[in-house]
C-alpha cells in the first residue's frame, strides 16, 4: 500500500481475516493486527509553506542523516528513562528501529542524592555521553539541574549539579540537550519562579566549555511565553522548530524561529496534530527513511506513545503505544547513532529466505501473493524457482534492500500483505519495495523493516508473509526473522 507521504484515496489495509489458524505446534495465535490507513494517518491542517523546510545540518543532538544504515551497520536509538515506580534511577535500553526497545540495564545509574527524571542524553565529540536530567521529584522545589557521564551508555559517573541562575528560581525542571549548527552545546530547561511555582517558562544555557561544565546565563526562549513545559527544539535548515506543552490546556503545541532563543511565533495549538490531550516530555529523532518520529509521555493514561511525521511537521501519524517501555518508562530522550555491526546482505546475488523458526519453510510466490511454503531437495522445479529472489539495492534507498522474483516482479507490501508486482516507476512504489536489513534473533538471520512503514516488519503468520507492526515480543521478533541461504534455483 502506498507510504503515509502519498496521495491517494484514504482506503483500509484489509485485514487478514484467517482468524486463528495455527502457525506453530497446532496452537492458535491472536488474529493478525488489521489497522487501516485512517488510524494510521490522520489528515491535518497544513503548516504554511514557509515552515516545511527540508534538509539538516550535522551535529544535531538527537539526529542523523536520514537513510538505512549501510551494509555491516546498525542503527542504534539509546534512552534513559526513569521508571514509572521510581524516579530514584533510571534504566537504559536500546532499539536499532526506535520502535522495539530492550533494556540493556535497569538502575544503571543512581545519583548520589536527590532524585533523577526527565533524562536526556547526548553523545558529545569527545566520545562520552552526557545525561542532563531533573534533580527533584515534582512535589519539590528544584533549583538545579543534573549531569553526569558515560563511556557505554551503561555505566554512568555523576558529575555535579548545576545551580541554574534565574531570579528566585522555585523549579528548573526536563533540561534537554540541544547542539546547534555551529556545534554549540545547549540546554534547554524549563524554569518556574516562587511568585507561581506551575507557570514554567523555556531558558537556554550555552557551554562555555568543551568540558561541558560551565554555562552561560539563562536567556527565556522569546515567543513560547509563560506556562509553557518540555519545550524540544530541532532545526531543520535554517528554522527552529520548537514543540513546548501548554500547561494550561494539556496539548503540545509547536511553533518556529529564525534563531535558537527566538522570537518564536507558535504555528499549531490545542489537538492539532490529534495527540490529544495530557500529552507532556515531546522528544524527536529523525528515522532512517526521513521520518520525524515524536515520542511524548501519555502520563494521563499511563501510556508512552509514538508518532511520526513524513512531511515535516504538517501531518502525523495517529499516535501508537510504545511496545514493551509504554507503561514502564517515563519522560526520555533518544540518541541516535550508526555503529558497527549490523547485518551484511550483499546485493546482486540470487537468495532464498528460511524462516528462522521454521526452518523447512522459505519465502515462496507462485503467483503475486508471498507465503512461506515448505521447499527441499524433493520439491519441484518451479517451486525452488519460486523461492529464489535476486537481492538488489532498495529502489527508494540504496542502503535498503528489494527483492525480485524470476519475471522481474519486485516484493512489495499491499493491504500489509507482501505480493509481487511490477514495478511502475513511481515513488510510492518504490518505497512499499524497500526495506531496511535490522538485526534477527539467530544466528545470521536479518529482520527487514518496512521503509515506509517504520516499525512494521515482514513477518509471517498463518504461512503468509505480511507487514506487521512490531510488538516487542520474542514471539514477533521470531516470526520476523530470516536466513538468506543459497537459492534453490
Amino acid at each position: 500500500m502506498p507510504g503515509p507521504d502519498a496521495t491517494t484515496p484514504d482506503t483500509p489495509e484489509a485485514a487478514d481475516t484467517g482468524a486463528t489458524a495455527p502457525d506453530r505446534d497446532g496452537a492458535a495465535r491472536p488474529p493478525a493486527p488489521s489497522p487501516s490507513r485512517r488510524t494510521l494517518l490522520r489528515a491535518l491542517t497544513a503548516v504554511p509553506a514557509s515552515a516545511l523546510l527540508l534538509g539538516e545540518l550535522p551535529g544535531l543532538a538527537g539526529t542523523a542523516a536520514a537513510a538505512a544504515p549501510p551494509s555491516g551497520s546498525a542503527t542504534r536509538y539509546t534512552i534513559v528513562p526513569f521508571p514509572n515506580s521510581d524516579d530514584g534511577t533510571v534504566n537504559v535500553y536500546q532499539s536499532d528501529d526506535a520502535t522495539d526497545f530492550r533494556l540493556v540495564r535497569a538502575s544503571a545509574y543512581t545519583p548520589p542524592a536527590g532524585r533523577i527524571r526527565d533524562a536526556s542524553v547526548l553523545r558529545h565529540t569527545d566520545g562520552f555521553y552526557y545525561l542532563t536530567y531533573t534533580t527533584r521529584t515534582w512535589q519539590d522545589p528544584s533549583t538545579t539541574i543534573g549531569f553526569a557521564r558515560s563511556a557505554d551508555r551503561v555505566g554512568w559517573t555523576f558529575l555535579y549539579d548545576h545551580t541554574v541562575p534565574v531570579a528566585n528560581l522555585s523549579r528548573a525542571w526536563a533540561p534537554e540537550w540541544f547542539v546547534d549548527a555551529d556545534g554549540s552545546v545547549n540546554v534547554i530547561v524549563s524554569c518556574s519562579t516562587t511568585d507561581n511555582e506551575w507557570n514554567f517558562v523555556p531558558y537556554r544555557l550555552r557551554a562555555t566549555n568543551s568540558s561541558l561544565t560551565s554555562w552561560s546565563s539563562p536567556v527565556a526562549l522569546a515567543g513560547i511565553g509563560a506556562n509553557h513545559i518540555d519545550t524540544f527544539v530541532v532545526r531543520i535548515g535554517s528554522t527552529y522548530h520548537a514543540f513546548p506543552k501548554n500547561e494550561t490546556t494539556k496539548y503540545i503545541e509547536y511553533a518556529t524561529a529564525s534563531g535558537l532563543t527566538g522570537p518564536y511565533t507558535i504555528r499549531r495549538t490545542g489537538d492539532w496534530a490529534g495527540w490529544g490531550g495530557t500529552r507532556e516530555g515531546p522528544a524527536l529523532v529523525r528515522l532512517d527513511n526521513g521520518a520525524w518520529r515524536m515520542f511524548f509521555d501519555g502520563y494521563g493514561d499511563g501510556g508512552y506513545y509514538y508518532s511520526d511525521s513524513h512531511d515535516t511537521f504538517a501531518t502525523w501519524t495517529a499516535p501508537r503505544r510504545l511496545p514493551g517501555v509504554s507503561g514502564t518508562a517515563r519522560h526520555f530522550t533518544p540518541v541516535k547513532e550508526t555503529v558497527a555491526g549490523g547485518p551484511s546482505l550483499p546485493t546482486g546475488v540470487t537468495r532464498s529466505f528460511r524462516s528462522a523458526n521454521f526452518p523447512t519453510r522459505y519465502w515462496q510466490q507462485q503467483s503475486s501473493p508471498a507465503d512461506l511454503a515448505v521447499v527441499s531437495s524433493s520439491s519441484t522445479a518451479a517451486q525452488k524457482q519460486a523461492a529464489a529472489f535476486a537481492v538488489v539495492p532498495g529502489l527508494a534507498d540504496a542502503n535498503g534492500f528489494s527483492f525480485r522474483d524470476a519475471s522481474g516482479r519486485y516484493l512489495r507490501h499491499w493491504d500489509f500483505r507482501a505480493r509481487f508486482d511490477a514495478n511502475d516507476g513511481s515513488a510510492v512504489f518504490a518505497r512499499d519495495a524497500t526495506f531496511v536489513a535490522r538485526t534477527g534473533t539467530a544466528s545470521g538471520s536479518v529482520r527487514f523493516e518496512s521503509y515506509n512503514y517504520p516499525g512494521y516488519y515482514l513477518r509471517h503468520y498463518d504461512y503468509q508473509l505480511r507487514v506487521d507492526p512490531a510488538d516487542a515480543t520474542d514471539l514477533f521478533r521470531q516470526d520476523s526473522s530470516f536466513v538468506p541461504v543459497t537459492a534453490w534455483a
